[in-house]
């Protein structure tokens, strides 16, 4: 199968907002990492407004509105304040996420099979307003059916446990968590579901997902703002972007 089109990089800058809240004031500035980042050839920014505005805050959220250019992937949780917030801003678009107080990033994909009722509801004036919807969950077909009878445009599929078992030398359990989702890339898009990928990527384990023709976006945040601090913001898109072609270019071939 040849690639559907280009592969879309969405830069997250929830960790610049996390520094700058760490110390308080106005620095670093995420508006600003935004710019530089959609300058850098970032195709879209991603923000996660969460309940307890741990990072990204509410006024962060107006200013993307007001400056981006590129598409914002308004990242929340299925609550009526979330709900609330993306109505009245109308991002590009909206990704629903699980989300624990307690953790420090978001751990798992959401439970959709269960909640099927509740989310179709949740999301359908959000699609009315015009955002395209996606949902974040596992490489699970049960989920991704889910999500596709909900009415979900777009699923991003959660690419943490395939991350984490690279980095940490488990090559058996990797193989088979990026075997999941290669499968469920395919199957997601003969439901004519679009389907992007997120969550721990890095140099190290962006090309084979990368690859996988029917993948049109990948969302990555931690792991740029931590390289930015050594090579700087631009450098560091610019080698995840070169990175990501280089594994699409022979299927392009």
């Amino acid at each position: 199968m040849k690639p559907l089109g280009k592969l879309r990089l969405g830069v997250n800058i929830d960790h610049v907002a996390t520094v700058r809240n760490a110390r308080g004031g106005d620095t670093p500035d995420p508006l600003r990492a935004a710019r530089l980042a959609e300058e850098a050839g970032a195709d879209g920014i991603t923000a996660h407004l969460r309940e307890d505005r741990r990072h990204i805050s509410d006024a962060d959220i107006e200013g993307l509105m007001q400056v981006l250019k590129v598409p914002l992937n308004f990242e929340m949780a299925a609550t009526d304040e979330m709900q609330r917030i993306a109505l009245r801003h109308r991002p590009h678009a909206v990704c629903i996420v699980p989300e624990k107080r307690e953790e420090r990033t978001t751990e798992g994909g959401l439970e959709v099979a269960r909640e099927e009722n509740r989310l179709a509801h949740f999301i359908a004036p959000l699609r009315e307003a015009g955002c395209r919807v996606s949902i974040f969950i596992a490489a699970d077909a049960r989920q991704i059916e889910a999500a596709h009878r909900i009415g979900a445009q777009v699923i991003e599929l959660h690419s943490g446990a395939y991350c984490d078992a690279h980095h940490e030398g488990r090559f058996d359990d990797r193989d088979r968590e990026l075997e999941a989702l290669r499968e469920m890339s395919r199957f997601a898009h003969s439901l004519g579901l679009e389907v992007h990928v997120g969550h721990g990527l890095t140099y190290d384990t962006v090309q084979p997902v990368a690859a996988f023709p029917e993948v049109m976006e990948l969302n990555i945040g931690h792991f740029i703002i931590g390289e930015a601090i050594f090579r700087g913001l631009a450098p560091a898109i610019h080698e995840m972007r070169r990175l990501m072609d280089a594994a699409r270019a022979p299927a392009q071939a």
